[in-house]
This record gives C-alpha cells, sequence and structure tokens, in this order.
C-alpha cells in the first residue's frame, strides 16, 4: 500500500484528476555516468546539463504548476556534486523527493542526502552482477548497508530481469529480506539503437524458465518476502503482455538534463523547452501527447505500468504495490 500521507495522496488525486496535471517531476539531473553497461542508451550521449540556477528555477516552475513529487535520475546522479543543494531545494518547496542510482558512489555520499525521502539503487543479480554491470556487487553493497541506516523511509533494490540474471532471482530476492530492504522488479527494456547482439545476450530468450521465475517471484511475494510489485503487474510481466491504459504523461512530466520536456523515457518526444514555461508546453501539447498515448505499444516499465493502474483505481494494485 502506498506509504503517501492521506493530505499527499488527496492533493495527488485533485493535481491529476481535477487539474489534468502531472505530480511527479522526473528530471534526468545529468548525462554523465560512472559505469558503462552494454544495455544502456543513456551514457552513451553525454550532453548538456543544467547549472544549478536553472535547476532551481525548473522546480520552482514544478512546484507553481503544482508538483508535489521530485525524482532525480539518469545516467547517475550522484556524480552531481550540487545534489545536496538541489535536493534541498526541491524539499524547501515542500516537495517529496527521490532518487535513483547504480549505488557506485553511494557510501562516499550517503551523509550529503540529508533531505532525500526515498532511495532507489539498480541491483540487477548476485553471481551475474559483475557480468551485466561490469563491476563488482561488493563495491555496491556498503553503500545500500550505509544509505539504509541514513534514509528514514525503506530504501529499494530495483532489479531488470534479463537473461543473465534468472539464476540470481530467488537469492537476491531472499537477501532483500535479510537486509531488510524492499525490492522490485521489472522485465528488460530492448531499447532501439543497441546491438541485436547485446540485445541476444542480455535479453529474455528462455521464456518458459522466465515465466517460472516470475512465478516464483509472485509466490514469495505471497510468501511475505518484500517484493513491492503488485500482483497485476507481476502476472503482466510473466506474459510480457502489456494489458493497460497507459497514463505515464498524465502522472510524470519528463524533464531531461538539458531542460526539454518529452512525453516519456520511452519514446522521448520532445514537447517544448522549460524555458517556455511548464503550463505553456503543457496547454500547447495536450493533444500531441493523446495522440503519443493512444498509438503507443506501451512498455511495462513498473514506475509506468503500476502508476497507471493506480491512476485507473485498480484496487488490487492499490493494495498490493508498496513502493512511497
Amino acid at each position: 500500500m502506498s506509504k503517501y500521507s492521506p493530505l499527499i495522496a488527496a492533493k495527488a488525486v485533485w493535481q491529476m484528476r481535477i487539474r489534468k496535471r502531472p505530480f511527479v517531476l522526473s528530471h534526468a539531473i545529468n548525462s554523465r555516468c560512472n559505469m558503462s553497461c552494454s544495455f544502456c542508451e543513456y551514457w552513451k550521449n553525454e550532453g548538456v546539463e543544467m547549472e544549478l540556477d536553472d535547476i532551481f528555477r525548473l522546480l520552482d516552475q514544478a512546484s507553481d504548476f503544482g508538483i508535489l513529487v521530485y525524482n532525480a535520475w539518469t545516467v547517475e546522479p550522484l556524480l552531481r556534486k550540487d545534489l545536496p543543494q538541489i535536493l534541498e531545494h526541491a524539499k524547501q518547496l515542500g516537495m517529496v523527493t527521490s532518487l535513483i542510482t547504480n549505488g557506485l558512489l553511494l557510501e562516499k555520499r550517503a551523509d550529503e542526502l540529508v533531505d532525500l525521502d526515498y532511495l532507489s539503487v539498480s541491483v540487477d543479480g548476485t553471481t551475474s552482477y559483475q557480468d551485466i554491470r561490469g563491476v563488482s556487487l561488493d563495491r555496491i553493497m556498503p553503500g545500500i548497508i550505509k544509505a539504509k541506516s541514513i534514509i528514514s523511509n525503506p530504501l529499494l533494490m530495483n532489479c531488470v530481469i534479463n537473461g543473465k540474471n534468472l539464476d540470481d532471482i530467488e537469492e537476491l530476492i531472499t537477501m532483500a529480506k535479510d537486509l531488510d530492504v524492499k525490492i522490485s522488479f521489472e522485465p528488460m527494456y530492448e531499447f532501439q539503437g543497441i546491438d541485436s547482439d547485446t540485445w541476444n545476450e542480455m535479453g529474455i530468450r528462455d521464456m518458459e524458465k522466465y515465466r517460472r521465475i516470475v512465478d516464483r517471484i509472485i509466490e514469495m511475494k505471497k510468501e511475505g518476502y518484500p517484493v513491492i510489485n503488485s500482483y497485476t503487474y507481476l502476472k503482466m510481466i510473466r506474459d510480457l503482455k502489456p494489458a493497460f491504459n497507459c497514463h505515464a504523461n498524465d502522472i510524470i512530466l519528463d524533464i531531461t538534463s538539458e531542460g526539454m520536456i518529452e512525453n516519456c523515457r520511452v519514446h522521448q518526444n520532445p514537447l517544448g523547452h522549460i524555458s517556455e514555461g511548464i503550463g505553456n508546453v503543457w496547454k500547447r501539447t495536450r493533444k500531441t501527447r493523446k495522440d503519443i498515448a493512444r498509438e503507443c505499444d506501451k512498455c511495462l516499465f513498473f514506475g509506468y505500468v503500476e502508476n497507471s493502474l493506480m491512476y485507473n483505481f485498480n484496487l488490487e494494485v492499490a493494495q498490493h504495490y508498496e513502493w512511497m
């Protein structure tokens, strides 16, 4: 069940349903990474990053627009030295703050995250982690343990299920329970622009084994293990059939590192620039956004799917989807 306070939940419903505006700002806070994962497209396109004052203005705009949650992600947020000031500014505006990281710098910088409410760390395997990410899992775990002692809300480990980590999934869930953290799952999305050899190596190809593993995730959730995904979502990814109406753009405002407003992280359709004003871009692109959502083949990113199901008042998801 959602950990939002009743007041925040009420404001979110008002923002999305009455004002017809998103309540999460998902900000690609930088364009650099300290990993070079073969399956990721973001680190390969290092671009412009907004200066601190520009980000402050973005946050001010977003707050005026009614945004309630600030999520810092891509490519590796902890590479920004001014991250604490950014989080502090968001908190001063009354926003809930969250961060997605690969964890490589987490032990070094965890003490600076005093204004962070929710932390998600990408942990895609145990024995397979080195092969998937190119660094040892031993370099990540101390940061997770340290951050867990600092951040008051539950820490989340997010695992992208792929062709290399199927044998690690049950161990990973057990590890999450032993660490007293939450864990989420989503299947690997095969982005265009990544070579076919990578997907032949990393993609989900053994469908029988994959479905068996997802069934085991469902069983372990029923057994009380800290899997945050809803049963609706887990059954959906087991079959790899996106059976939902996507409302990602109704819920989440995507901003690139250079300040472009995009429809979502998958399509990356540029809608305008924050210099035009978020409200102006939002009003001008209403039809475009609806057309993109209607024509979309849909992805299975858990944040998009679970929140879209919540947007449509799916009771099972409201009961069993636990993040925030």
